[in-house]
């Protein structure tokens, strides 16, 4: 074993983490499509496909140091939003989770001197700090531009733009 067994929990919890929140987002976009939000559904199915990617990615660290990782039963996620912008605050409180997790998982592995894992990690964090900032200037453009119809229309086509960048 290169890690310790609490690293290697706290990784394999993670995983968990990012395979949750990639069907959560996966269900947001199949609501949005729904709902007549074609670019929230494009971003989203492109976030929850990114989510898809930090769980491989932290599959695939595990497996370089020849560990075997826990791949997780997902939960079950909401399949009714209360509104577009409801689902983005939703997104944020569980990007703002991940963040306290990694963080955790950083602080494991520097008191137990794992400086690969907290190497490895460092990308998660700077991924973080742009993942929070996406869903907060998000949720500023309704407060910006509003919330009736046309506002949400607005907001729709700023979302299909911004799934390319994501």
């Amino acid at each position: 074993m290169k890690i310790s067994e609490n690293v290697l929990q706290l990784l394999n919890e993670q995983i968990a983490i990012e395979a949750n929140a990639s069907s959560y987002y996966l269900s947001v976009a199949s609501w949005c499509k729904v709902n007549g939000y074609d670019g929230a559904a494009c971003f989203f199915r492109a976030h929850s496909a990114e989510e898809r990617d930090h769980m491989l990615k932290i599959i695939q660290y595990l497996n370089e140091l020849r560990i075997h990782a826990t791949i997780p039963q997902i939960e079950q996620p909401p399949q009714e939003m209360e509104s577009l912008e409801q689902a983005f605050k939703t997104a944020l409180q569980n990007e703002q989770n991940v963040t306290k997790s990694i963080d955790k998982i950083i602080n494991a592995a520097q008191e137990e001197n794992d400086h690969r894992t907290d190497t490895f990690l460092e990308w998660f964090v700077n991924e973080q700090i742009e993942e929070e900032d996406l869903f907060e200037t998000v949720l500023q453009k309704f407060d910006v531009i509003g919330r009736d119809k046309l506002a949400l229309h607005e907001i729709d086509k700023i979302l299909d733009k911004l799934k390319t960048t994501t």
